[in-house]
């Protein structure tokens, strides 16, 4: 009895307490009632066995769950203790829910990035593989947007808060985690209320069986045999522990949540992952999306005899004078190429149009065919076929030539969208950009279906008709006007460098904002659904035979324990495969 005790303790007290809460019918009751039956019918091994392969089968699951939570609890670590503010020439720590936006923190090497802001001061690397699962780390340089949660390696530098704590980046993700196990998938809450009625059922099914038959026996005038069928009985009982049912599709699915965070996807609970595997269209937006998200110059194209770099330097010295970001494109290009420009002396701003500017070579133009044909400037020239935003450039009434510029398509997009399809997953792209520009970047990623010039309301009507078209829908966004789409499709998903509307919107998020997670969260979606069923399998497969064999009395405490707790280890190593699947 001492190892019994030793192994069972835990379990007995959990059953007293279970009674005395009146919440009786769980594993802990069963396994008390059976191995204590077992002992007081004189089978003190089998009883402790029974215990001792259960306890096991606690330790299998608790690791599996503590697996889990350690991926998950990585991104834990990214809360910052501290913020660093500048006092009469002094560093002071302080909470960072009190720091203002508007207020310079200092990060030294070493820190994690307490608040999102702008740096002021200063360049450094950051480490922000907490957050996206990149590892490489990122330069960072003045004017660069930084978010909570990334660690400074390098250079000291000074930070703008732009939000304040509660909202900044970290606290975002940190809530998402949080709660993400709490909203359960339609899987998930089925078996809990079939287990809710399932163990009440066995526990008066095995008394039903322990005293019925000795008592019909002894009708009959038979030998009543009751060791024998109280035997019967408490085997029936160890068979039917709910452990393996209850364990078998939330399990899966916690491990689901934790293998995504290794990648940066972000789950939103197994009610995501259920939804996500059904999805038979991935829809996306373009900018942030499927592009950058940044302008650069893609083209030059001067007319006969007047050189690249010699339109690039002229509009660049024009547009040194502006702050939109077509003009940032503009001198970052000419800066690239190390071309000296020239501040404009005058300029004049054409709302909708462009600048007109005077330097030392006369007054150039730089703007779009409105402007040229304002002045009566012969553009015919131009090449037609081009996508972008284009900018035609002037000098001394003469058209110079254009210069496209547009956003730049992801590295990763063709990569993701041809393992879309070798899913058998329809995409398309809706978008408020101009159709050519749309069309052309469908085109290079590989996106079946393109709808451009959408309004936030067209988007959800586009939304709609793709739903009916094809079935479940996943849109995947990033800016505040995606918001609605997000919430209205069946899985939304958002990049994590994208508008907190968007990432607060979504079902699923992507904390390194490339496509190729895009694919990643589906196969992971379908990977977690087939094995919680696969155990949903085991566990009900197994437990039909050798209760049947039971019943008959075939099956001894021992066949009992494996129908129980060696479902359960069979369930749990299953479910802790997803943790170490690549992707």
């Amino acid at each position: 009895m001492i190892p019994y005790f030793v192994i069972g303790y835990d379990i007995l007290k959990k059953a007293g307490k279970g009674i005395l809460n009146r919440q009786i019918f769980d594993e802990n009751f069963l396994m008390a009632v059976a191995t204590i039956g077992a002992i007081a019918l004189g089978d003190y091994k089998e009883g402790t066995a029974v215990m001792l392969f259960y306890q096991i089968g606690e330790l299998f699951q608790s690791y599996a769950v503590g697996k889990s939570r350690r991926n998950i609890s990585e991104l834990m670590d990214i809360r910052p203790d501290y913020a660093n503010i500048e006092v009469d020439g002094k560093l002071e720590q302080v909470d960072p829910d009190e720091v203002e936006v508007g207020t310079i923190i200092v990060v030294q090497p070493g820190e994690k990035i307490p608040i999102d802001g702008v740096i002021e001061e200063g360049n450094t690397t950051l480490n922000t593989s907490a957050l996206t699962g990149e590892s490489v780390p990122r330069d960072a340089r003045e004017g660069d947007e930084v978010i909570s949660g990334c660690i400074n390696m390098s250079g000291l530098i000074k930070v703008k808060t732009t939000k304040e704590f509660g909202e900044s980046t970290v606290s975002k993700i940190l809530d998402l985690v949080e709660n993400s196990s709490s909203k359960k998938s339609r899987s998930e809450n089925f078996i809990s209320k079939f287990a809710k009625y399932y163990t009440p059922a066995v526990c008066y099914g095995a008394l039903a069986l322990a005293f019925i038959p000795p008592i019909v026996l002894l009708i009959m005038g038979k030998p009543a045999m009751w060791g024998d069928w109280i035997y019967r009985a408490l085997t029936f009982l160890v068979i039917s522990c709910p452990c393996a049912l209850v364990l078998s599709v939330p399990l899966a699915f916690f491990s689901g949540i934790g293998a995504g965070s290794k990648y940066g996807i972000l789950f939103k609970g197994g009610v995501t992952i259920e939804a996500l595997k059904n999805v038979k269209a991935v829809v996306m937006d373009k900018t942030g999306t499927v592009t950058k998200g940044n302008f650069v110059v893609q083209k030059l194209v001067p007319v006969s005899g007047m050189e690249e770099d010699e339109l690039l330097k002229l509009c660049a010295s024009a547009e040194l004078v502006a702050s939109h970001p077509i003009a940032t494109s503009i001198v970052n290009a000419a800066k690239e190429r190390e071309l000296k420009l020239e501040r404009p002396q005058t300029f004049e701003e054409i709302a909708g149009e462009g600048l007109v500017v005077e330097v030392s070579d006369g007054k150039i133009l730089c703007g779009n065919k409105k402007l040229l044909e304002r002045f009566e400037i012969d553009f015919s020239v131009r090449e037609e076929d081009n996508y972008g935003t284009e900018v035609l450039v002037a000098r001394a009434g003469k058209y110079l030539g254009q210069i496209i510029i547009d956003d730049t398509l992801k590295e990763d997009a063709v990569a993701a969208v041809t393992s879309l399809k070798k899913m058998n997953l329809t995409t398309a792209m809706l978008t408020g950009d101009a159709a050519e520009s749309a069309q052309a970047v469908a085109r290079a990623a590989g996106i079946d279906e393109v709808r451009a010039k959408l309004l936030p309301q067209d988007k959800l009507n586009e939304l709609g008709r793709l739903r009916k078209q094809y079935g479940g829908v996943m849109f995947v966004g990033d800016g505040i006007n995606d918001a609605p789409v997000l919430a209205g499709a069946d899985v939304g998903a958002a990049m994590g460098s994208g508008a907190d509307a968007a990432i607060e919107a979504a079902d699923v998020v992507f904390m390194n904002s490339e496509m190729q997670a895009i694919p990643q969260a589906i196969a992971l979606a379908k990977e977690t659904t087939r094995i919680a069923w696969q155990n949903v399998f085991f566990a009900l497969a197994i437990k039909i035979i050798i209760m049947a064999a039971g019943l008959a009395g075939y099956a001894s405490m021992w066949a009992a324990v494996f129908a129980d707790t060696g479902v359960s280890i069979l369930c749990v190593l299953n479910s802790i495969r997803i943790l170490y699947k690549k992707i």
